[in-house]
């Protein structure tokens, strides 16, 4: 019995086959072009010269501005969401607590009263 909507298959066993062990046909592509790597070898550690320490200072000082803009930039409300967010943020953990309690005590309200409803 086969399918009704399917269509006959063909015999798996009707082409001619391969002797056993050995390897399936490979199929034909374009080959693969070779790529050169990198140039003359380089020693490790070798490079650039080691910054001075006041490089270095001014460079942790960068890094620290950069930060603090990056951080006073990602604080800014950014509209409607934005503000939800920020106020999501300086809620506390009781807070939170309090305002889920608040929530499921109107849900079971609202359900009370629609059961009621149905009842009368």
């Amino acid at each position: 019995m086969g399918a009704v909507c399917g269509k006959e298959k063909a015999d798996r066993f009707s082409s001619p086959g391969r002797p056993l062990g050995s390897a399936p046909p490979q199929p034909t592509s374009a080959p693969v072009p070779a790529r050169k790597v990198g140039g003359p070898p380089r020693p490790l550690g070798g490079g650039a010269p080691r910054p001075s320490t006041a490089d270095r200072e001014e460079q942790r000082k960068r890094a620290a501005a950069a930060a603090e803009a990056r951080a006073k930039a990602g604080n800014k409300a950014n509209g409607k969401l934005g503000a939800q967010l920020a106020q999501q943020k300086k809620q506390t953990r009781i807070d939170t607590l309090n305002q889920l309690s608040a929530e499921e005590r109107m849900h079971r309200d609202a359900d009370a009263a629609a059961e009621a409803r149905a009842n009368n």
